[in-house]
């Protein structure tokens, strides 16, 4: 018998563990970099390699889902997990460096396979409105993750703790959610055809299919490419980059959490389309507000990217069921994907709007702030498109709201 309750607790704690190497590993760079003597660029590697791993995994794992079953899947994520984990703190084993780089693709392949066996496993489990509430409830633990994870860093940093007791705290989540995983029956795909490659991939040859896969790059960028950045933007503005951070996050979880009275008033395509709305005024408010008002920018942008990534999967599985696991793991892997691709595109667009506000004068942290809200202003475009296109999507629904 399938036990939902522990099923889903298990797939939160897996998550967790995602936004725990997310969080602590960006927090102990600094401390890295001092101890292995690596320079920005090989950082820049070792943080790659956790960005390559995750859509790698996501992609073969929607593939052989309704072979292996999302069980193998997760005993596969646990072995990397804990053999990521266990690399990181002995990279000597393979010469320091590269033994980072190993261990970082390690979790990143099962922070992938993560997605791509809980998110159709979920689906399977809980239908109609109730599917869509779990999915928010579940990828919530990804912002909320991240939030203790930064906070338990940097608390542990400053107590004077080196990076490897918070390497091992990445540990916990891992056991506790392989123990609620442990000799579990897993639900069987409901959706008649899905175990068919061909079927998939015949549903995600539909236009619906291939209109969200265009939109997911750029939700993807909307929600990751401001928060790569504001940071270091907001820090020159009389804002707290680590109070923002915790801002947004801790209000995405909180927006996941009771996100399914919205979904099932709204609908997906309703929620997409006024999350677009707010990212947009979010992002233009990071553009031109400083101090303060850098808070209520905070607000309007988590507001705004909170339901996107739960919502675009969960959209694939309720309107183009036949796309199966691999349908939705693409999904999550193109998103992915765009944020790696857009990233040095955006470090771009910043070293030309500080040559143009340098050229204008300007010095020091007046250039800096300057330049970094040029970069917001133009990355508004992303939302901008998204709301004329979710608009386009809703009408699309009103006439023919289901489509496989």
């Amino acid at each position: 018998m399938v036990n939902q309750n522990r099923l889903f607790l298990g797939s939160c704690f897996a998550l967790i563990t995602t936004a725990f190497s997310f969080s602590i590993r960006a927090g102990i760079l600094p401390q890295l970099a001092t101890d292995f003597s690596l320079t920005a660029e090989q950082l820049g590697f070792i943080n790659s390699m956790w960005f390559l791993g995750f859509p790698i995994a996501m992609i073969v794992g929607g593939l052989v889902y309704h072979t292996v079953g999302p069980k193998k899947i997760m005993m596969i994520a646990f072995v990397c997990h804990a053999l990521g984990i266990l690399l990181t703190l002995y990279p000597q084993i393979l010469g320091g460096y590269t033994g980072l780089l190993v261990s970082t693709f390690l979790i990143g392949i099962g922070n992938g396979c993560t997605e791509a066996a809980c998110n159709p496993m979920i689906a399977d489990a809980y239908s109609g409105s109730q599917m869509s509430k779990m999915l928010n409830r579940f990828h919530m633990w990804f912002p909320g993750g991240i939030v203790v994870g930064s906070l338990l860093s940097k608390f542990m940093t400053d107590a004077g703790l080196g990076w490897q007791p918070q390497i091992w705290l990445i540990l916990v989540p891992t056991i506790i959610y392989a123990y609620l995983f442990w000799g579990q029956e897993f639900p069987k795909p409901k959706t008649e055809g899905v175990t068919s490659i061909g079927e998939n991939l015949k549903a995600m040859a539909t236009p619906l299919y291939i209109f969200m896969f265009a939109c997911m790059a750029l939700t993807a960028i909307t929600e990751f490419g401001p928060q790569q950045w504001t940071g270091l933007i907001m820090s020159k503005s009389g804002a707290s980059p680590m109070l923002i951070l915790a801002l947004v996050t801790g209000l995405m979880a909180v927006i996941r959490f009771f996100a399914g009275p919205i979904v099932e008033k709204l609908d997906q395509t309703g929620v997409l389309l006024g999350s677009a709305v707010l990212a947009a005024i979010g992002i233009y408010l990071f553009s031109t507000q400083t101090g303060g008002m850098a808070y209520v920018a905070a607000i309007f942008f988590a507001m705004g990217v909170a339901l996107f990534w739960p919502n675009m999967v969960g959209f694939i599985a309720e309107k183009v069921p036949l796309s199966g696991a691999l349908g939705m793991s693409i999904i999550g892997g193109v998103g992915m994907f765009s944020t790696s691709i857009f990233q040095p595109i955006i470090g771009r667009w910043i070293d030309s709007a500080k040559a143009e506000k340098t050229a204008a004068g300007l010095t020091g942290d007046e250039m800096e702030l300057a330049a970094g809200q040029a970069t917001l202003s133009t990355m508004v475009l992303f939302p901008a498109i998204l709301i004329v296109a979710f608009t386009i999507l809703y009408f699309w629904q009103k006439r023919k709201p289901a489509q496989a």
